[in-house]
């Protein structure tokens, strides 16, 4: 018996000599945060910038709501649903400079088991208050996850279906217990957890299920001053915000006051960009940028004009097919119709040739997959599907129709016919191809809430026809198109599907089936496909970021070769034209320029 324990007592001591707990006000998905220890301010900002004066921003649309976390309603600017915005603070905050890094923010530290992963604790800072004094407590913590997952929009039930409890476990500490230890990135998403006041929130008279224009009470930087519904929002920032003086924020919040005006109609807007009726604008559209731009102030210098290299994670923006209306079932239907896009043309006529053509659903990153057939890392996880995805994966690697940009892409059209002819739609006597055994017709409507796009959804729908294929495009109001796509009430549309620099839990939003479903959510194209679910989970389980490239690089490969969209541009720059009163940080984020964050008005 006395071998017998002394030995068990070894065991013991061998099992949990590789665990540590760690208390750390920091912590990287992969490797070690850059600014682990002592810093006195992140690299992309200024910290000497003055502060005051007012930045005003511009928004296309308008906002009904400032509740951004349901599914009803648009939300006014500002109101980010993840992460920081104005006015809530997160347990803690990513910085812009790395991969995916997470800092203590109303959390003063996060605290985890280096081997049992099943589990995570945020301690919270004793200094966090809301902006009436009060603290911010664990029970508004929890209060604030269970809402959420159960009011809030579907992307939170998504998001966060692996956490089975969330508790108190001091007046100060909160801990979330997870249904197994392998989703790595999970800890990390739930420090990005935007908190909300339970005491403001559960007072008589207020429905977090229903969009308002009451002012929320929030705990960040920054909060409502006024509003014009529909028209302009406008924060004033807290002077005694209570994370001031974190080196996390220094030179951040710089504005005094910040205001976005909303505009029906983007000449309108461009227009009033130049009378000095807002401050910045990130241009979106590479025509104006090349004609539009030839006005008074911007030739005197009062605006300045500027093209800024980046690296950030374009994903995809394509026409997406909602494979779950019968026109676009047959993947044959969806290869064919890609032939008629002419980016090349479309590119030189209405871009001056600004765009690069997007191929990857992981664009302008290490993450998108690499040309030619699979190897390595990336051939050994497909060869484990072989059987349940396309032969053609392991040979080749998708690359989306191209043209010589002249106008002239009959070679194109006759392959696109030959697809559709092969598979059993015959050109019917009133010119629209129908297949012989379904008596499916090929007709759809393409809609979106921005008139921009007719210049290049026109000539596509040209092509279409010259193949025996009815389209029409309908712009829609921003709420009316808003309730559509949530509805999943739309043939095709034109949509971007952002990615980060981490890929993890947000792609079950993405791809999962059991998503495609589900009023609200961001898989807005339909698939259903396990090979991508079992692939979804192992990314969220990464055990490394070489691994996590690898994955990612094999979901890119089964997403392609399904020909869910067809993809259409990104550039690898920001175009940012601003007045010259404003002043910007020398070294931008690669991520994002951060204008509202890191920017200041010049003394």
């Amino acid at each position: 018996m006395r071998y017998f324990l002394l030995f068990s007592f070894i065991l013991l001591l061998t099992n949990t000599a590789h665990a540590e707990i760690v208390k750390s006000s920091s912590v990287a998905m992969h490797g070690d945060a850059k600014y682990a220890g002592n810093f006195t301010h992140l690299d992309y900002t200024n910290p000497d910038a003055s502060k005051g004066g007012t930045l005003k921003q511009s928004v296309i649309g308008n906002f009904d709501s400032l509740n951004p976390f349901i599914i009803k309603g648009s939300p006014a600017a500002g109101m980010a649903f993840l992460g920081q915005s104005m006015i809530y603070d997160a347990l803690m905050e990513q910085s812009n400079d790395e991969p995916f890094s997470m800092y203590g923010l109303l959390a003063e530290t996060i605290e985890y088991d280096t081997e049992d992963k099943s589990w995570v604790a945020f301690n919270l800072n004793p200094a966090a208050t809301w902006h009436d004094g009060k603290a911010v407590t664990p029970e508004d913590v929890i209060w604030t996850f269970n809402t959420l997952v159960e009011k809030g929009t579907p992307f939170f039930k998504a998001y966060y279906d692996d956490v089975t409890k969330v508790e108190a476990t001091s007046p100060s500490r909160v801990k979330f217990t997870f249904k197994d230890a392998n989703n790595a990135e999970l800890p990390l998403i739930l420090s990005q957890l935007s908190i909300l006041p339970k005491h403001y929130w559960t007072s008589e008279g207020k429905d977090f299920s229903k969009t308002t224009l009451e002012f929320p009470l929030g705990s960040g930087p920054y909060k409502i001053e006024k509003i014009d519904a529909g028209r302009s929002i406008t924060y004033k920032r807290v002077p005694d915000y209570w994370g001031k003086d974190l080196a996390l924020n220094k030179g951040r919040f710089n504005f005094e006051y910040q205001t976005f005006d909303y505009y029906k109609d983007g000449n309108v807007a461009l227009e009033a960009f130049f009378a000095n009726e807002y401050d910045v604008r990130l241009e979106n559209v590479a025509k104006l940028w090349n004609t539009a731009y030839d006005a008074a102030p911007v030739k005197d210098g009062r605006i300045t004009k500027a093209e800024i290299k980046h690296m950030r994670p374009q994903g995809m923006q394509g026409f997406l097919y909602n494979i779950r209306k019968p026109v676009f079932k047959d993947k044959a239907v969806r290869e064919a119709l890609s032939y008629a896009f002419d980016f090349e043309w479309s590119n030189k006529q209405f871009a001056y040739g600004g765009y690069k053509r997007t191929d990857s659903y992981f664009e302008n990153s290490e993450l998108a997959a690499t040309d030619g057939a699979p190897t390595g890392r990336v051939l050994e996880i497909l060869e484990t599907y072989r059987g349940k995805i396309p032969d053609d994966i392991f040979t080749t690697r998708y690359q989306p129709p191209k043209t010589d940009g002249s106008g002239n892409l009959r070679g194109n059209l006759r392959t696109a016919m030959k697809l559709l002819e092969d598979a059993g739609y015959k050109l019917g006597s009133d010119g629209i191809r129908t297949n012989e055994k379904t008596g499916q017709r090929l007709e759809f409507e393409i809609v979106d809430s921005n008139p921009m796009f007719e210049r290049w959804v026109l000539p596509f729908i040209a092509n279409l026809k010259k193949i025996g294929v009815q389209a029409n495009f309908r712009v829609l109001d921003p709420a009316q198109y808003q309730n559509r796509i949530n509805d999943f009430d739309y043939d095709m549309t034109i949509g971007s599907m952002g990615q980060s620099s981490s890929p993890g839990n947000e792609q079950r939003d993405w791809w999962n089936s059991e998503k495609a479903d589900i009023a609200g959510s961001r898989n807005y194209i339909g698939i259903k496909d396990p090979v991508i679910d079992d692939l979804i989970e192992k990314i969220i389980q990464a055990p490394s970021r070489a691994e996590l490239v690898a994955l990612t690089q094999s979901l890119d490969r089964v997403l392609l070769s399904g020909y869910y969209v067809i993809p259409q541009w990104h550039i690898d720059h920001w175009r940012i034209a601003y007045w010259t009163k404003l002043g910007r940080p020398e070294n931008l984020s690669h991520i994002t320029p951060a204008i509202g964050d890191t920017w200041w008005v010049k003394e």
